[in-house]
This record gives C-alpha cells, sequence and structure tokens, in this order.
C-alpha cells in the first residue's frame, strides 16, 4: 500500500458514509497516522504505507464515519495557530472563538485574566502565551476539564502562570481581574435538536447547553461581574449568532457600561464587551 492508494480508498469510503468534505478529513487522518505534515501526501504519493500505520488509519476511518470529529480523533485542534489538546471532556474549539481572542488583542493588555468555564483553557493560555506579563485563573465545574487544560498550558509554556479552580462560575474566586473572559454553553433546549452528530454525540452536554433559552449563563455573569472586574478592566463573552440582543439587554439590566456587540468573520454577532460603570 502506498500513501496515494490509501487516499483513495479513505475518500471513497468516507463518501460513502456520506461525511462532508471527506477529501480534506482522509488527508488530515492519514497524515496523523504517518507522522508527516498533511501536505507530504501530495508531495510524496509513492511512499510506503506500513502495515500497522495503515491500520490505524482504518481505525480512524471508521470513527470518522461514526459521526466522530477528526479533531477528536487525533486528539488536537489547532487554534490561533497553536495545537491543543482535545477530547471528549472538552468542547471542541471552533474557528469562530477566535473573535473573542482578536477583541481582546485589540485592547489594552490584561494583567490579570479571569475564564469562566475555561474547557480545554484555550482561552487563558492563548492570551497568556500572546501577553508574557499576564496572569491567568480558569475556572470550569469539570475536573477532567481541568486536567485538559493543565495539559495545554504545560504544551505550551505557560502553566506557571496559570492557576487552575474547580469552580461553578464565579463561586469561590477571590480578587479583581482586568479581563474577565467565557465562552459559556449558550444554546437553548430547541437548538439541541438540530445539532449535528459530531456536535451532539462528541462534545459535552454541559458545554453546550444550560438549559433553556440558552442565556442563564450571561445572567450570573452579568450579575456577579461587578465583584470582579478591575476599574476599567472589561469582560467579553461568546455567543450564538442570534443571542446578541438579549445579552446586551441583560448585561446593561445588570448595570454594566459601554456593551457592545461585536462580529465574526462571516458577519455574524458572536462577543459581547461590557465594562463596569
Amino acid at each position: 500500500m502506498i500513501l496515494r492508494d490509501a487516499l483513495r480508498k479513505g475518500i471513497a469510503q468516507l463518501r460513502d458514509a456520506n461525511i462532508e468534505g471527506p477529501e480534506r478529513d482522509v488527508r488530515i487522518l492519514l497524515a496523523h497516522v504517518m507522522g508527516i505534515p498533511t501536505g507530504h501526501i501530495s508531495l510524496e504519493p509513492d511512499m510506503p504505507v506500513r502495515d500497522a500505520q495503515f491500520q490505524a488509519f482504518e481505525n480512524a476511518l471508521i470513527r470518522r464515519t461514526q459521526n466522530m470529529p477528526v479533531s477528536k480523533i487525533i486528539g488536537k485542534r489547532q487554534f490561533w495557530g497553536r495545537d491543543f489538546l482535545v477530547t471528549s471532556d472538552v468542547l471542541d474549539p471552533r474557528p469562530e472563538t477566535e473573535t473573542l481572542i482578536a477583541e481582546v488583542l485589540a485592547g489594552p493588555s490584561p494583567r490579570r485574566i479571569l475564564d469562566l468555564g475555561t474547557g480545554s483553557g484555550i482561552l487563558p493560555v492563548t492570551l497568556l502565551a500572546e501577553r508574557p506579563a499576564a496572569v491567568a485563573v480558569a475556572t470550569d465545574i469539570s475536573p477532567a476539564a481541568l486536567a485538559v487544560t493543565r495539559q495545554n498550558a504545560e504544551t505550551h509554556g505557560v502553566s506557571d502562570r496559570l492557576t487552575l479552580q474547580q469552580a461553578d462560575w464565579f463561586k469561590g474566586v477571590e480578587g479583581q481581574f482586568d479581563l474577565i473572559l467565557s465562552n459559556p454553553p449558550y444554546i437553548s433546549e430547541i437548538e439541541m435538536l438540530d445539532l449535528s452528530p459530531e456536535v451532539l454525540q462528541h462534545d459535552p452536554h454541559l458545554a453546550l447547553t444550560p438549559g433553556g433559552d440558552g442565556l442563564s449563563p450571561y445572567v450570573k455573569i452579568g450579575e456577579d461581574a461587578h465583584h470582579h472586574l478591575a476599574p476599567q478592566g472589561r469582560l467579553l463573552v461568546e455567543i450564538g449568532w442570534k443571542q446578541g440582543p438579549d445579552v446586551l439587554a441583560i448585561f446593561r439590566e445588570a448595570g454594566l457600561s459601554h456593551v457592545k456587540i461585536h462580529t465574526d468573520l462571516d458577519g455574524r454577532d458572536r462577543v459581547v464587551s461590557a465594562t463596569i460603570a
């Protein structure tokens, strides 16, 4: 077996399973089991595929036909130019979440950061890597998620500046922060019915939805932000693309100032920012 033949077989298998975009998925999976950059598949199509490698490739294809996301199969997802460990215990990072990072980096550099519901830790780890003078606290209700965050922090050399705390939102968090972030569960119960199998079957339920209309985390964050935002500090949260007006109203009702909606690269509402009066 050579790369060209393995690639052809994999594409046909995923296409038969009605997997969208099989060419890209197969290249990533094949490169992963071969231990080579994805581009080498086109550059070296006659490279031999050992039996063990082909068996690993076939196993990966089976999992993909069962709607497991590629990132969960290979155990990593690229975010803001860095590879992050992802497991079944954390939300698979979405490209739209980079909107939140971009908004933070466009503003003043924070010294103390708080990330609520950190999951895989992509937000605090990325910001600590981009802002070497900063320190951060990351909370999550899930010990398994915090373990993933710890590994990502160690991989990217920021673990000495990141404190992990098992907590339900602000509970037990002390002190004030220049920046408070969150990508909370925000999918409503009704919207959960329309999620793809890749998301519904392989992301933690608690990381997807708080139940009801999906807005309860923003109420909690808005109510408690006053106690933890330093003067001139900023609050930024990711939102569902239809939730902008609702979250705007929630934060204003909570007494927050300079509440603003920011759009992602597709022009959809994606982040709401605010400060304290």
